[in-house]
């Protein structure tokens, strides 16, 4: 499994069924952080979804990112294939947020997705989630967001 050094962060693939490093990402996350990603509270990981966030086969791919001197995983980024189009998310623990953490993350995956064959990301957020707007929108060439009930966004971003 190789390894990719993007601006001081290292990227690997999560190995299949990897949950403890999936769980050791999660654990580092503020409420706020979960509320963001999940869409709302999500005090701990249930074992369905931990064997779903941590799959990876010709449909899911996930990266895991490391800052330097920290051994410990400080995110994470998935898509999952849904034909050429993928559905994207992504998790990086509050101490390492606004470290270039997630650029990094979506440098790799868009990189991986083109790859792939895969032509747009696809991804439900909380509309107040500014940096993964943000950071979606700088990774893809292109990028269109429309409102949903409840205060979420629903993203659509060429690659």
């Amino acid at each position: 499994m190789h390894s990719r050094y993007i601006g001081g962060v290292t990227i690997r693939l999560l190995r299949n069924g990897d949950t403890a490093t999936v769980e050791s990402v999660f654990s580092r996350l503020s409420e706020e952080s979960r509320r963001r990603r999940f869409g709302g509270s999500k005090p701990r990981l249930l074992e369905s979804d931990l064997t779903l966030l941590s799959r990876v086969d010709g449909d899911h791919h996930v990266l895991v990112a490391y800052a330097e001197g920290d051994p410990l995983p400080a995110g994470v980024a998935r898509f999952v294939r849904q034909g050429t189009a993928a559905e994207v998310a992504f998790e990086v623990v509050d101490e390492h947020q606004g470290r270039r953490i997630g650029s990094a993350l979506a440098e790799a995956l868009t990189a991986d997705a083109r790859a792939a064959g895969i032509l747009e990301f696809h991804a439900t957020v909380s509309g107040d989630n500014k940096p993964v707007i943000s950071l979606l929108s700088r990774a893809t060439s292109r990028m269109r967001a429309t409102w949903l009930s409840g205060g979420e966004r629903r993203l659509v971003a060429a690659l």
